[in-house]
């Protein structure tokens, strides 16, 4: 797979949408964003299969990957670019075989056991957090922090997305300690303009990528393969 891990990764929360969840999405796309998840803890499979279909046929213009959160078999049922795990669904290996080799497939960790386990594994792209304290879980993992994911970054050479809690202001501190992708949700979907707000991520994923290049650092935008 030649896909590369953007330094944005933004997650539509349906929980947290005050508006179209699907305008929202294709607002994100016109600008700039190529990596999209959706989220819906709360729709029944029928309702999943219906929003995930209209996603994908609406994003695939824009060349934006679409990731299903938790559910492979959607995934693979309505064309998506890719699922994403937490620790409670099925394992990375079990839902490669559900949605096939060229599926993105990432994976939550919120531990440094966690994130060995999932090295172990073909998944794309680790997800580490929560960050900083966040209020889009109703039972959130502990709090990790930034020294924590330094010492992940120097535990797997996975593409690592950092997740929780994280707004445009702390953009940069998590760049530093090793993250190659930000997951953004409440600071996208409750900006006035979450395109413009997609922007400024996008602004400073460039900056923080020629930051860590001047430095030497490869470790930034990471390249899936």
């Amino acid at each position: 797979m030649n896909l590369v891990l953007p330094g944005l990764y933004a997650i539509i929360d349906a929980a947290l949408a005050t508006t179209s969840e699907l305008a929202l999405a294709i607002e994100l796309a016109e600008s700039g964003v190529t990596l999209i998840q959706y989220r819906n803890k709360n729709a029944s499979s029928r309702q999943l299969f219906d929003s995930c279909r209209k996603f994908s046929a609406a994003l695939a213009p824009y060349g934006a990957r679409f990731i299903v959160n938790d559910r492979p078999d959607i995934a693979a049922l309505t064309g998506a670019g890719g699922v994403h795990l937490g620790q409670e669904d099925l394992g990375v290996e079990q839902a490669r075989t559900i949605c096939g080799p060229d599926c993105c497939l990432g994976v939550s960790t919120h531990t440094l056991d966690q994130v060995r386990a999932a090295d172990s594994t073909s998944a794309d792209y680790i997800a580490f957090g929560p960050i900083f304290p966040t209020r889009t879980k109703q039972n959130p993992d502990a709090v990790v922090g930034t020294d924590l994911l330094r010492q992940v970054r120097q535990t797997t050479a996975k593409p690592l997305v950092a997740i929780g809690g994280i707004t445009l202001e702390r953009a940069p501190e998590v760049y530093a300690a090793g993250a190659d992708s930000l997951a953004v949700i409440s600071d996208l979907i409750s900006a006035a303009s979450p395109g413009a707000r997609a922007r400024q991520y996008l602004e400073a994923a460039t900056y923080a990528k020629s930051r860590k290049a001047e430095s030497g650092d490869g470790s930034a935008l990471s390249t899936l393969e």
